[in-house]
């Protein structure tokens, strides 16, 4: 399936970055969209991009959810494959402020964090309780998902608005998640790693 990711990647690239935002559409076009993919109804799927694209595939429902965050939190490989191909916007947050970012390491979708990551997805963006997804990959504890994040530039140390904790603090006070502290401690506080003053 990473083979089929790294294809779909090399297909879109330039097509996501001039993404246009979603269309508002008339009639139930976009809700049947997004319940096609709910329950993996292709044939369905593809007639109604067929006939309104671009915009459908980021279309949200009255829930707030997309069709590409509904693939990622089933962690299905195919249907998340399948939307970036057609232009999902990797960064559109759905219900909670939760982006497919944060869905995937909510679920621990390794692969769908690799292609979300590859495809430009904000690694810092955040939902409306202030977690991003570095946060809650540590709240889950999820090792390989924290690492990609970190080698992706996320900062350990954005804090969220529950409980004014980062990732890095939420690493320290969970016992059983001392491989993922490794991960962080490895990672200095922004404070520390630019508080010297060069020499003249």
């Amino acid at each position: 399936m990473k083979n089929l990711a790294f294809a779909v990647f090399a297909a879109v690239a330039l097509t996501l970055s001039g993404a246009p935002a979603a269309a508002q559409f008339q009639g139930d076009d976009g809700l049947n969209f997004v319940e096609a993919v709910r329950k993996a109804d292709g044939d369905k799927a593809m007639e109604l991009l067929a006939k309104n694209r671009p915009g459908m595939v980021d279309f949200k429902a009255t829930d707030g959810q997309t069709a590409l965050i509904l693939a990622i939190a089933r962690s299905d490989e195919q249907w998340t494959a399948f939307l970036l191909r057609q232009g999902a916007d990797p960064n559109l947050a759905g219900k909670g402020g939760d982006t497919p970012l944060i869905n995937a390491a909510r679920v621990g979708f390794e692969s769908g964090v690799e292609w979300l990551l590859q495809l430009g997805a904000k690694v810092d963006d955040d939902n409306k309780q202030g977690e991003t997804a570095l946060i809650v990959a540590v709240q889950q504890r999820q090792p390989e998902i924290v690492r990609m994040l970190l080698q992706a530039g996320a900062d350990p140390d954005t804090t969220d608005h529950a409980a004014g904790y980062s990732a890095r603090d939420y690493a320290k006070r969970d016992p059983r998640a001392r491989d993922i502290l490794k991960l962080i401690e490895a990672k200095k506080p922004k404070a520390a790693a630019t508080g010297a003053t060069p020499a003249k």
